[in-house]
């Protein structure tokens, strides 16, 4: 049995805990209400804006990552990258946290 909580429970804690605390937070993209891979945009005012992926590590666990940083001088290129991972899964859930240090909610939800 696997001790994840669907995604669907996932993100709408994740929606809550950043709207409670002052802030506002959107599904991009609604993924597979169970089992759905969760990619998770955070930014701050439009800016810093960074996408996290859970990734393997090597204990086993699923943390998420962040695997690409927005450039401002190349914020097209961060939009495809986005666009090709939604089109490569679509069953996967992307959500954008805008909240003044939003890796705090990405940490929350990584345990």
């Amino acid at each position: 049995m696997d001790a994840r909580l669907p995604a669907h429970v996932e993100v709408s804690g994740l929606i809550r805990a950043v709207g409670a605390d002052g802030g506002f937070a959107v599904v991009v993209q609604r993924g597979e209400k169970d089992a759905g891979v969760i990619l998770i945009l955070t930014t701050h005012s439009g800016k810093n804006t960074r996408l996290w992926e859970r990734m393997p590590q090597l204990d086993g666990s699923r943390k998420f990552v962040c695997t690409r940083t927005q450039d401002d001088e190349k914020k097209q290129e961060f939009e495809e990258y986005v666009d090709r991972r939604r089109r490569s899964d679509p069953d996967c859930w992307v959500i954008e946290l805008d909240i003044e240090n939003a890796e705090r909610f990405v940490a929350e939800a990584a345990r």
